[in-house]
């Protein structure tokens, strides 16, 4: 019974932590069972995973910007003229894989920075100059792309990013065994970090979990890394993409939880006017926190154009609203100062396993675009109730 209702308590507490992956949950399950299972499939699953890739990335550099209250609009089409200018370099400027994904990366962080120079120093609105950018990077892709309309890349190592898999050393009952055993170390680290987390809150006297609770918790996060290892290693195992996203995602991770840089992030978002009494520089951190931004389109822009093994006229499109989505679905409050960037990966999850389980019931793209809307409002009815009852 005491189990019982410490469990319902905590969950009451973080609703906004844990709806999402019981929403997840219900999503998956229900998918699973109306596609008699096709839904759960390997190579559903690994598809679904690798499709999500470039939108989990501008995710998590969304989560940001929009805890420290502001919004990129310019980030779709950022990643769609960043990943053409990739193709150009690779496929007509002859330069080597290795040296242009560098390049397009720091590219990216000028273009965020100057994203970041019209709100911090000019005061412009971050909706007005992210705007102005989607218009110029618009332009620019039409522009570089006009006179074949797509660019092919052949290079197989950049190709290999959007498309390739890990090598599998061998297999084992036909499972990848490096993804195997990658799944296995991400267990251990997983469990590792949870338990000094929990001695660090008991060092300082600190609250935390009945040991049943952190036991059960440990054990179910554990069992779905397993499960997901599992259905990925009897396809083709990890796809470079997603090694691509775990890396930015414990990058991110790390860097919003455990750095000076990261409070003052949340310091900036929860009250600017009181961090910046406190000695924070707001200009400083929209700096920052928009040049990851431009960064990160980067990336989506390469792991999209390696997938497609092309740039096109249309890439990058509506982009900057599936990031939005998936950051606003994954628990980034409206009023800033709340997000995680762990929450926005589940959120692309969740508008990625939508549009694969209305894809495989045949329902129409009509249907899906109410649906997945109707779910974005659903997200900030929530936030916006919660935080009222918590006021």
């Amino acid at each position: 019974m005491q189990f019982y209702s410490e469990a319902k308590s905590l969950i009451k507490v973080n609703i906004r932590e844990y709806g999402m992956y019981i929403a997840l949950f219900i999503i998956m399950l229900t998918f699973s069972i109306m596609t008699d299972g096709l839904f759960m499939s390997s190579r559903n699953i690994s598809n679904l995973i690798d499709a999500t890739g470039y939108i989990a990335v501008l995710a998590v550099g969304m989560t940001l910007v929009i805890v420290i209250r502001h919004i990129d609009l310019s980030v779709g089409f950022a990643a769609g003229f960043l990943g053409a200018i990739a193709a150009v370099l690779l496929s007509q400027a002859g330069v080597p894989f290795y040296i242009t994904i560098p390049i397009i990366l720091v590219l990216g962080i000028i273009v965020g920075l100057f994203n970041g120079l019209l709100v911090a120093q000019f005061g412009i609105p971050s909706f007005v100059a992210s705007l102005a950018g989607m218009l110029i990077f618009r332009g620019a892709l039409l522009r570089v792309t006009e006179k074949t309309g797509t660019i092919i890349v052949k290079d197989e190592n950049f190709n290999a990013i959007g498309n390739g898999f890990i090598p599998a050393i061998t297999k084992i009952a036909g499972l990848n065994l490096l993804s195997l055993i990658l799944g296995a170390v991400m267990i251990i680290l997983y469990i590792y970090s949870e338990f000094s987390k929990r001695n660090n809150k008991l060092k300082y006297n600190f609250e935390v979990v009945s040991a049943n609770i952190f036991t059960v918790k440990v054990i179910f996060v554990s069992a779905i890394i397993a499960y997901i290892t599992w259905i990925l290693a009897g396809y083709n195992g990890f796809s470079w993409t997603v090694i691509v996203v775990m890396i930015v995602v414990a990058v991110y991770h790390f860097l919003t939880t455990s750095t000076v840089l990261g409070r003052h992030i949340y310091a900036v978002g929860s009250n600017p006017e009181a961090a910046n009494l406190s000695g924070i520089s707001v200009k400083k951190i929209t700096y920052i926190v928009f040049g990851s931004m431009g960064m990160l389109s980067a990336l989506s822009g390469i792991l999209f154009t390696a997938r497609l093994q092309s740039a096109t006229t249309t890439a990058g499109t509506l982009f900057e609203l599936d990031a939005i989505a998936a950051a606003y679905v994954g628990g980034v409050s409206a009023a800033g100062g709340v997000g995680k960037v762990t929450g926005s990966i589940i959120g692309a999850i969740v508008m990625a396993s939508l549009s694969s389980g209305m894809n495989l019931m045949g329902i129409g793209i009509s249907y899906q675009y109410m649906i997945r809307g109707a779910v974005l409002a659903i997200a900030v009815i929530f936030d916006v109730v919660t935080r009222k009852k918590r006021a």
